[in-house]
């Protein structure tokens, strides 16, 4: 039985229903994207919590594994409260920036594609895809704090060898594993061929890539 065969079984709430799917979207992803195409106000609408979650989860995860964070418990004027803190709201705006930047760029792709799908359905599309990294930061994070303690967030230390590798190349796998979720996403909900999904996804990556260059130059 499907997932969305179980969803109209049970008869449950478009609220319910979608939270459900940020699960559902790790292991049956094409059933969790195809209801993407709904334009139901109300199934539109109960999208909206879930995809914050996966923003802000998927955000602390990226900052989590900048080179600053790497660092900051060296500054005696941050402790546990204050890094929680930090995390929370530079995830919130990494997560923020990055759904509506790469959802523009997939609405840009897409559209060179002929889609005419708006921009809330291609940035919810990225939100869904987002749910491997955020799922990164529920397994990897805590594995951190287990091995390392503090030292995570300090400077040198023995969170600098060989476990520090094998953690970031699983955070490597987490991240392709999105941008995996993303390709499906965007075959799914446009109905398109792998070829012209790939060809809208590289339209998306030179328009990321402009923007960065524009930026890098300022």
């Amino acid at each position: 039985m499907s997932f969305e065969t179980a969803v109209r079984e049970e008869s449950i709430s478009p609220d319910r229903a979608w939270w459900l799917r940020v699960p559902a979207v790790l292991v049956g992803p094409r059933s969790v994207f195809f209801a993407l195409r709904k334009d139901d106000p109300d199934d539109v609408a109960a999208r909206s919590e879930p995809i914050l979650l996966l923003v802000l989860l998927a955000g602390a995860a990226a900052v989590l594994a900048t080179p600053t964070a790497a660092g900051l418990l060296d500054n005696p004027e941050y402790d546990a409260l204050l890094l929680a803190i930090w995390t929370f709201v530079a995830g919130g705006l990494y997560g923020t920036v990055g759904y509506f930047l790469f959802g523009f760029a997939l609405f840009f792709g897409a559209r060179l594609l002929g889609s005419l799908g708006d921009f809330r359905r291609e940035r919810q599309i990225v939100g869904f895809a987002l749910a491997p990294l955020a799922l990164s930061l529920l397994v990897l994070l805590p594995v951190r704090l287990a091995l390392y303690g503090g030292d995570t967030f300090r400077e040198g230390g023995p969170d600098e060898g060989a476990g520090e590798t094998v953690l970031l190349a699983l955070q490597l796998v987490f991240a392709a594993w999105s941008v995996g979720l993303l390709v499906v996403g965007v075959r799914v909900v446009h109905g398109w061929s792998w070829a012209r999904t790939l060809a809208a996804l590289g339209g998306a990556a030179v328009l990321l890539g402009a923007i960065v260059g524009v930026f890098a130059l300022v």
